[in-house]
């Protein structure tokens, strides 16, 4: 998968300057994958070449209202207020996990168990050793080293720390009081990387440190990451399995921007840190509109299997059917 992936990112560059036509997005790194591979996809069927830049969610909401790209994409869905205010139009594309990352020796296969509670304690820097003893009791048959955790997070604006935070913000009540949620956050501890790779490649390098990524990246880099206790008290591994439980269980309709919430779903087999990734499309713009829905059309036809074996759970038949009749 790997070497597929590059190939995929070479010839996104390669074949900008020959394309028939192009279309350009930016935004959230957490559905890069996924939409390189559309666009791979999609290349090879149209000729069209979809340039997407990875640039974090911030930047993408900033640069489709500028209209300096052809759609915008963010994990962290706009208000309808907001929407409205910027005359943009909102749906979700993709879903997938966000799970806890940890660079751990001697974990032997076995993987660490956290709570929500516990999780914010640890980016808030209040837990700071890895046999401390909130870890510990989570872990009775773990051999825990005693070292310092190095928490690795997010520079950038970013959707996946919105949503991350969120989760922390639903489990901690410290964490809501003194942090909150959001794209950017005023961290009290850590190292900061751009994107989902940066913080997966700092991860990788460092020993003995902690982050939070979208399960792709963490899968590509053969990453260790943890099972965490849900809302109904379970605990649950990160997998496509208990990322559809708690795809499955949203109310896409609780909303009319459909800017819900996956996060802490009360499934007893979700995964609690699921997330939506959003597409952003200007209302004044409706030839290059139409030329991107084209684009989703055919990635909501043609690309479930691609996402799947990325580990993304596509829209259900239904809600694809809805989003491209109201947006058209």
């Amino acid at each position: 998968m790997k070497k597929i992936f590059i190939t995929i990112l070479f010839v996104l560059s390669a074949v900008y300057a020959n394309a028939q036509g192009s279309l350009n997005g930016a935004g959230a790194s957490f559905p890069y994958p996924v939409y390189a591979g559309w666009a791979y996809m999609y290349k090879s069927a149209t000729g069209v070449n979809v340039n997407y830049q990875s640039i974090g969610s911030g930047g993408g909401i900033n640069q489709i209202t500028a209209g300096t790209v052809d759609f915008g994409a963010s994990d962290d869905p706009l208000p309808k207020a907001e929407l409205d205010k910027s005359n943009l139009i909102q749906f979700p594309a993709i879903t997938g996990g966000i799970v806890i990352i940890v660079n751990v020796d001697g974990l032997k296969n076995k993987k660490i168990v956290l709570d929500g509670k516990t999780a914010a304690d640890i980016f808030m820097g209040k837990i700071t050793m890895w046999n401390d003893a909130a870890i510990a009791k989570l872990n009775p048959n773990l051999k825990l080293p005693n070292a310092k955790i190095t928490v690795i997070r997010r520079s950038d604006s970013s959707g996946t720390t919105a949503v991350f935070t969120k989760y922390l913000s639903e489990t901690s009540s410290e964490w809501k009081n003194e942090l909150g949620s959001g794209k950017s956050i005023n961290w009290k501890t850590g190292i900061g990387a751009k994107g989902n790779d940066g913080v997966s490649n700092m991860v990788k390098k460092t020993k003995n440190s902690i982050g939070y990524t979208e399960y792709t990246y963490a899968e590509q880099l053969k990453l260790d990451y943890t099972n965490l206790v849900n809302k109904a008290g379970n605990t649950v591994e990160a997998n496509m399995q208990t990322f559809q439980k708690a795809v499955e269980s949203a109310d896409w309709h609780k909303n009319p921007s459909y800017a819900i919430s996956l996060t802490n779903s009360s499934d007893a087999s979700a995964w609690p840190i699921a997330a939506a990734s959003f597409i952003l499309l200007r209302k004044d713009r409706a030839e290059v509109n139409k030329k991107v829905m084209e684009f989703f059309k055919y990635a909501f036809e043609k690309g479930d299997a691609a996402a799947q074996q990325l580990k993304y759970v596509p829209l259900s038949k239904s809600l694809k059917d809805e989003i491209l009749a109201k947006v058209k």
